[in-house]
This record gives structure tokens, C-alpha cells and sequence, in this order.
């Protein structure tokens, strides 16, 4: 199985090696990633200037462009051979709930979302960044998901991804599906005065998770719930974004 490797956070960044460390007994992995960290990128493409992929190790690639722009070449010509799967991260620190709409983990994670096995995107979730973001910890995830893997992943529709979350936890109690949670309105953004006296402003923080009832009528928790209670979250997600339960309700709204 050859296995396409990228992320968000850059080439080298310790999630994306322990991934692809873990995920070797599978088969041939390849890492393409970023130059540098490009979080927050979505599934953004550049078009405004060439790519120049360069090879710096054997099968490590880095890219000066986004995390989906790593993923399109890599599946459009960049080598004379096809991947199997494709997976994204491992991210540092959540992708929950909204977390979705701007992450460069997805993004990578939906270019690669035509594969014959579903494409996954991975992260690592903790409170404290100086003590979770640890290169242990980082194996610890790679190792779980090297697992989830290896006992065949399950069946998806086209166009759909995972989106995987692993709690940084001693003892894991387990893995549920859930669906996507919320959160609430961003932080406000911070606005400062640079050294020539401009005005710079910097995007706020994510806004905190909305509560939910632990589980939803539906049956399902969210992933905010799993995560919070010990469980990595296992959420499918779809590049069709149609609510189709109001097309018509919005059909008979637009008839004059």
C-alpha cells in the first residue's frame, strides 16, 4: 500500500514524523508536506505562482505552497505511481466543531478525498500546549492510528473523509463516531500598533464549545463530548454541503 503523508504544520513538524514513523510497517509512505506551517489554510490551491516541490530526504517532500496544494500534486503527476490512502496530520491541538471550516488538516485530508479508501485527517488534543505537544505523546496518537488503520478502515461514501481527533490521555477508554460540534463566536480580535505605526490586527482564538446534551436525538455525541470524556472522536465529514432538508421549504419561500 503506498500511503500519501502531509499536514499543516510543515514538514518537519514532530506530528507529521511520528505519523509516517508509525504508519511504515503498512507499506511505502511518502511524505509531502509544506515548507512551513500553513494552518488555518482550509483547502486553499495557489495559483498565483509555481509550486517547486524538492525532495529533501528520501520519500520527504517539501512544498512552498498550502496543504491541499501538497496533496493535488502528489495526486496529479508529482510521481508515477498512485497512492492508496491518504492521510493528514498529525495536527497540534484539536480540529472540533468548526475547527473544520478553516483547517489545513481537513483540507489536506479533502484533496485526497477520491481515494479507494477514505482519506483521514488526524490531530492531537490536550489543554496544555508546553506539556501534550510532547514528541511521546505524538507517538502515542501515531501509534493508535497506525492501529485504526491496520484492522481496515471502515467504509465511507465518495467525497467523504474522517476527521479524527485522539485525546492526549494515560489511558484511552476507547473511539466513538460522533457528529460535528459547535462552538461559539470567535474571540475578539487584538489590534496593536507595529514599530513603523500601523495598525496590525491579529485573528482571535476559537470560540469555546457550545454544550450539548451528551447524546443527541439522533443517538450520537458530539466530538467535543467524546474528546472531553476519554474517547478519540471518529467524525465523517462531506465535501456536499446541500442541506437537503430545505430545498424545498426554500423553493416554495422564492416563488412570487
Amino acid at each position: 500500500m503506498n500511503i500519501l503523508v502531509s499536514n499543516d504544520d510543515g514538514v518537519f513538524a514532530p506530528g507529521i514524523q511520528a505519523l509516517a514513523e508509525a504508519l511504515k510497517p503498512l507499506g511505502r509512505v511518502v511524505i509531502v508536506a509544506p515548507e512551513s506551517e500553513r494552518s488555518g489554510f482550509s483547502s486553499a490551491l495557489t495559483l498565483d505562482r509555481p509550486l517547486r516541490p524538492i525532495e529533501i530526504m528520501p520519500d520527504i517532500w517539501s512544498v512552498n505552497g498550502t496543504p491541499a496544494d501538497c496533496v493535488y500534486l502528489s495526486m496529479n503527476g508529482l510521481f508515477d505511481f498512485e497512492f492508496d490512502l491518504v492521510v493528514s496530520g498529525i495536527n497540534s491541538g484539536a480540529n472540533l466543531g468548526d475547527d473544520v471550516l478553516y483547517s489545513g488538516t481537513i483540507g489536506a485530508a479533502f484533496e485526497g478525498r477520491l481515494m479507494k479508501q477514505p482519506a483521514v485527517a488526524v490531530s492531537l488534543v490536550g489543554q496544555d500546549p508546553s506539556h501534550y505537544l510532547s514528541v511521546e505523546n505524538f507517538r502515542k496518537a501515531a501509534k493508535w492510528m497506525a492501529d485504526f488503520i491496520q484492522k481496515g478502515l471502515p467504509q465511507v461514501p465518495e467525497r467523504h473523509i474522517l476527521n479524527i481527533n485522539v485525546p492526549e490521555i494515560d489511558e484511552i477508554k476507547g473511539a466513538l463516531v460522533t457528529y460535528q460540534g459547535r462552538r461559539m463566536q470567535s474571540k475578539p480580535i487584538t489590534s496593536q500598533i507595529n514599530p513603523r505605526g500601523h495598525h496590525v490586527y491579529w485573528i482571535g482564538l476559537s470560540g469555546e464549545a457550545i454544550l450539548e446534551p451528551s447524546i443527541d436525538d439522533s443517538g450520537y455525541v458530539s466530538d467535543f463530548y467524546a474528546i472531553n470524556h476519554g474517547f478519540v472522536s471518529i467524525t465523517p465529514i462531506q465535501m456536499d454541503a446541500t442541506n437537503y432538508n430545505i430545498l424545498q421549504q426554500l423553493e416554495d419561500q422564492l416563488k412570487y
